[in-house]
């Protein structure tokens, strides 16, 4: 039986894996990436749908141009190429004759923490910051001047007072780039409705999907719009251990390397940094454009079938470690709630085909899930934990998150940039809900706060070693279990 290194919040520990046992494991890098600066201009004057940017945009108009948090892939890179997306947009939007002053760039954050200075100043490189003179307007979904377009969606100002809109993302999700992000730019009740979808990569069928294209169908009929879409590859690791986790040499290195053990004995605080710091590269796989809709779909299928992961069958027992840092930007310390988010809301919901465990299998979470919460910041994640210990029914949660949609004190410290939303948390715990119904069993392997893991409703376990006799138990014998060697996470491509 071999160990396999898996991180466990700002650890790196061995899961046993046996012969029957399956390795899952992001592809390796491909040898074919995009020019982006080269690629997205290319894609705005030749769209796979609808007009050219130059038909849309009016010579001395105005244009919106609305761009998403990089939360989405976890746990990202330093250099993203979104932001040179942003400005190639910038500058296409110039040469059809609409000047940067008449430009606004709108960052559609849904329910996410509203970016501060220091975070608007990493939507473009530093050159190309201080050259644009146009406005930067961070949404904020509590406005009282967002505008209804259909459904009772509520959108900002910008979005309808402008000649044409231009939406710059990359496909990570059907919740996430493309139309979704007019859902992002939306009021809280809109942002909170798009959580539940039951996969994070299949649009057809998707109540979320079906309803960011009604808004982009109303928000055409007034205005041009547009959209360009980037296939991102995963985040890969450069230097020392670069080849982790798609490499069995990396793996192996990783697996022996005596740092590992000397650096489970520095503080938490001091791994994280370390950990965060790990020289990463995320590339782009392609670019497309046209209506966001139709660059969305084919950058979303193109980014899949590039960087899944395959699965010949549904397994009895998942294996997944939980990383250091949450799943919303700006970036955070993982809580009870967000490693929950992660796990179930995000690893089990990034796949196509059948759920990748049998149904009443069991998940294993390996990470310590401590009872902290960033003092300030996520306050409301500490609220709506309370909330979870304090009521025994989803109805009693129910009527505690509209009671915290109210609470005009947690509004405030959301308006000023100091918390997020307080729907936020209830909207990551309802992301949880699809996979909750399909699996048995969460067990936190290495969790040191049994009464946190209990709250969530899970089994606290000391280790993997411990959780997987569990999951063997439950099985009646020997599982078939599955480890996911990652971050980052792969789509799931299951038969």
């Amino acid at each position: 039986m071999r160990r396999v290194p898996l991180v466990a919040g700002s650890r790196v520990v061995l899961a046993p894996v046996g012969d029957d046992d399956v390795v899952i494991r992001p592809p390796p890098p491909p040898e074919h990436v995009v020019d982006v600066a080269g690629a997205v201009r290319d894609a705005l004057r030749f769209p796979l749908s609808g007009p050219p940017l130059a038909e849309l945009a009016p010579r001395g108009g105005r244009a919106t141009i609305v761009v998403e948090p990089a939360s989405l892939p976890v746990p990202g890179g330093p250099h993203d190429a979104r932001q040179t997306s942003i400005a190639i947009a910038i500058e296409e939007l110039e040469r059809c004759g609409i000047p940067d002053e008449r430009q606004t760039i709108l960052v559609a954050g849904g329910l996410g923490r509203r970016f501060g200075q220091h975070d608007l100043e990493r939507l473009l490189s530093p050159p190309r910051a201080r050259a644009f003179h146009g406005r930067v307007v961070v949404h904020d979904a509590e406005a009282s001047d967002l505008v209804e377009l259909v459904d009772d969606v509520r959108v900002s100002l910008e979005l309808v007072e402008t000649d044409v809109v231009l939406t710059v993302t990359a496909a990570e999700s059907v919740l996430h780039g493309g139309p979704a992000a007019f859902l992002a730019a939306a009021d809280a009740a809109t942002a909170r409705r798009a959580a539940g979808a039951p996969s994070l990569l299949e649009a057809p069928g998707s109540p979320t999907w079906e309803l960011a294209l009604r808004v982009e169908t109303a928000l055409a009929e007034r205005v041009g719009v547009a959209g360009v879409s980037l296939a991102l590859d995963l985040p890969r690791l450069v230097g020392r251990y670069a080849g982790f986790p798609s490499s069995d040499a990396a793996v192996e290195r990783v697996a022996g390397s005596p740092l590992r053990r000397l650096v489970s004995l520095l503080p938490d605080g001091v791994r994280r940094e370390l950990l965060a710091g790990q020289s990463r590269r995320l590339a782009a796989l392609a670019a497309f454009a046209g209506l966001p809709s139709a660059a969305h779909a084919e950058a979303l299928l193109r980014g899949v079938a590039r960087r899944g992961a395959r699965l010949d069958e549904p397994v009895d027992t998942l294996v997944v470690g939980i990383p250091w840092s949450g799943p919303h930007v700006p970036r955070e310390a993982v809580n009870p709630v967000t490693a929950a988010a992660v796990a179930l809301g995000l690893v089990l919901r990034l796949r196509r085909g059948a759920f990748p465990i049998r149904e009443g299998g069991t998940l294993i979470v390996a990470h310590p899930l401590t009872r902290a919460f960033e003092a300030g910041t996520q306050a409301p994640y500490a609220a709506m934990f309370n909330a979870l210990g304090a009521t025994d029914t989803p109805d009693e949660l129910a009527v505690v998150e509209r009671v915290t949609a109210r609470d005009e004190r947690a509004l405030d410290e959301y308006r000023a940039g100091r918390t997020c939303h307080p729907l936020l948390p209830y909207a990551d715990w309802a992301g949880c809900g699809p996979a909750l119904t399909r699996v048995g069993r969460v067990v936190v392997a290495g969790c040191r706060d049994a009464s946190a893991a209990r709250t969530l409703g899970f089994v606290p376990s000391h280790g993997i070693g411990s959780a997987l006799e569990m999951a063997h138990g439950v099985a009646g014998g020997r599982a078939r279990v599955g480890v996911l060697l990652a971050p980052p996470y792969p789509p799931l491509l299951v038969d």
